[in-house]
């Protein structure tokens, strides 16, 4: 089945109204208001410019809305990528950043239009946590420097050598840094609750509140603190340059493994992210139309100086929560952030960047779904292994590594399990006195029905090897009862091959009963039921057992002919 493009905007325009574009307006206003100092935030503690942050959220934003997947998604720069982006622009450098972004637009790209949006949901639930909590750990983590305002001049990506380089300058501690970052802080932390007590607060952003509320107090005591003036020289109020990053091929391959982690990242969140949205506005997106508008926004982005982004939980559910109900919202949110550098661009010189910092920490606390952790005592063994691995490399290494090995341990220990469910019982035959001949002279049985029990796959066809225990007995003929067999494949159909020609060797005739639809499917298809016989193919186990009656040769004594 081909992909077809088809955004959600068009399906939006052919009912929209004038009482709907009043809600999008009034929306996509408050998430831009919104996205400014988030954007701002994020691209700071990415080791970018601010100047990248807003622009990567006005490309991506708008690009996202236009041609994605979903009524209400909003695109930008988001905290998840601050470890990653970080780690690049420490390693490689800005411009292979750029690089890496459009690369992975490529990858997100390529995956939309290979209809690859279901799959993504195939990440286990342990994976998913394990790397979010760890990436609001290193989100954390990194805001150290500029919360307490400690004079380091690069710091580290590695995690053991941030640690290190942090303890070591804990001595440059600046004291109004730490003041105006703590206040910060704990007016973010606890806005929503002082919104409740103060109905004017109620409808503007706290990040934006806060943002103005630190600058104002930094300027007006004259704080001697940094901003983003003093460190990055303010935010041009023009628009952006266009052109492709330059990279060589030599580059080309040292970006191969961050687009692939910027790629992995940016299809989980976005999907997650209109998935959620989804129960919110009562729709369903589309996840392939959805992760083409994330490809594409990827590609632009870095043509304008922006960096990696994806669907934004937060600001997605702001602008739900405010009326937004088509992608006109997103679009507008992406204009109000245009209108903004090139109106108000020279006030962002003010901004605090210990403001800033204590922003993308409540983000941080805020993403990390701490809960889980107290919610192991619940779970088995494999799962808390499989989730607090996850957290630890993601912490640690980084996150392609991580979602690598959860990936694994997840599969492996389904794997497990499956196995473990799988079972091959040997049912107990009753035989009648009048059929002596389903008994040796020595009580045993020339008879043997087993019947197998879920899924017969590669990890558990070894338990077929029962069947051939010369301490099962020598019965002439056994009996397969496959009506609760759901699944076989390829290996499973090679040891029922196996199985077949050692019970040939011993002279033993193997009949199946009860077969269903796929272990059929897969047996008539491969031959295997051609060199089995069809008339040891049986629909019951009563049928079977007739079979088998015509099957045994009399014994002597039983009252027919000696043989």
């Amino acid at each position: 089945m081909k992909f077809a493009f088809r955004p959600k905007l068009l399906d939006c325009l052919q009912d929209y109204d004038r009482s709907q574009l009043g809600k999008d307006v009034a929306a996509g206003i408050t998430v831009g208001v919104l996205a400014l100092p988030l954007a701002m935030a994020f691209a700071i503690a990415s080791g970018c410019s601010p100047t990248a942050g807003i622009w990567t959220a006005i490309i991506a934003g708008l690009i996202t809305s236009a041609l994605g997947g979903s009524r209400v998604q909003i695109g930008g720069p988001t905290g998840a990528f601050i470890p990653i982006v970080y780690g690049i622009v420490a390693i490689h450098g800005f411009n292979n950043l750029l690089g890496a972004t459009l690369l992975a637009g490529i990858f997100l790209l390529a995956m939309g239009l290979a209809r690859l949006g279901q799959l993504i949901r195939f990440i286990p639930v342990t994976v998913v946590i394990g790397f979010t909590n760890g990436i609001a750990v290193v989100i954390f983590l990194a805001q150290i420097k500029d919360f307490f305002g400690l004079q380091i001049d690069n710091l580290p990506a590695e995690f053991f050598s941030r640690v290190k380089v942090l303890y070591a300058n804990a001595h440059t501690v600046h004291l109004p840094t730490v003041a105006l970052a703590t206040g910060c802080f704990f007016l973010l932390l606890f806005y929503n609750r002082l919104a409740q007590r103060l109905p004017l607060l109620r409808r503007a952003p706290g990040p934006l509140v806060v943002l103005i509320a630190g600058t104002l107090v930094a300027y007006v005591l004259n704080l001697p603190v940094d901003t983003i003036g003093s460190r990055f020289h303010g935010i041009p109020q023009e628009l952006p340059g266009f052109g492709l990053p330059e990279l060589s091929i030599h580059d080309f391959g040292k970006l191969i493994s961050p687009a692939i982690t910027i790629a992995l990242l940016g299809a989980i969140e976005s999907l997650l992210s209109a998935r959620v949205a989804d129960g919110q506005i009562d729709d369903r997106h589309d996840p392939n139309q959805e992760l083409v508008a994330q490809g594409l926004a990827n590609i632009a982005a870095p043509l304008f100086g922006g960096f990696a982004a994806t669907g934004a939980i937060a600001r997605t559910t702001t602008n739900v929560r405010t009326g937004g109900r088509t992608p006109i919202a997103g679009i507008v949110h992406a204009l109000v952030l245009l209108a903004i550098v090139l109106v108000a661009a020279p006030l962002a010189s003010y901004v605090p960047l210990a403001a800033l910092s204590a922003i993308v920490m409540v983000v941080a606390i805020n993403m990390g779904e701490w809960h889980e952790f107290l919610e192991l005592r619940r779970f088995s063994n494999n799962y808390r292994f499989t989730l607090l691995t996850t957290f630890l490399l993601t912490v640690i290494f980084d996150l392609t590594i991580a979602v690598e090995l959860g990936m694994v341990l997840s599969c492996l220990f389904f794997i497990y399990r499956m196995s473990d469910l799988t079972r091959i019982e040997r049912l107990p035959l009753k035989t009648e006195a009048e059929e002596p001949r389903f008994l040796y002279p020595d009580g045993s049985m020339r008879v043997a029905a087993w019947q197998v029990f879920g899924s017969l796959f590669f990890g558990a066809v070894n338990k077929l090897e029962q069947l051939l225990d010369p301490r099962a007995g020598h019965p002439e003929v056994v009996i397969l009862d496959t009506g609760r067999l759901i699944q076989l494949d390829t290996t499973g159909l090679e040891g029922l091959e196996n199985l077949r020609e050692q019970l040939h060797k011993r002279g033993c005739t193997l009949i199946f009963c009860g077969l269903n639809s796929q272990p059929g499917s897969l047996l008539f298809r491969s031959g295997f039921i051609d060199e089995l016989g069809d008339e040891n193919v049986c629909p019951d186990l009563s049928s079977a057992l007739q079979r088998a009656y015509t099957l045994l040769p009399p014994l002597m004594g039983d009252g027919d002919d000696d043989y």
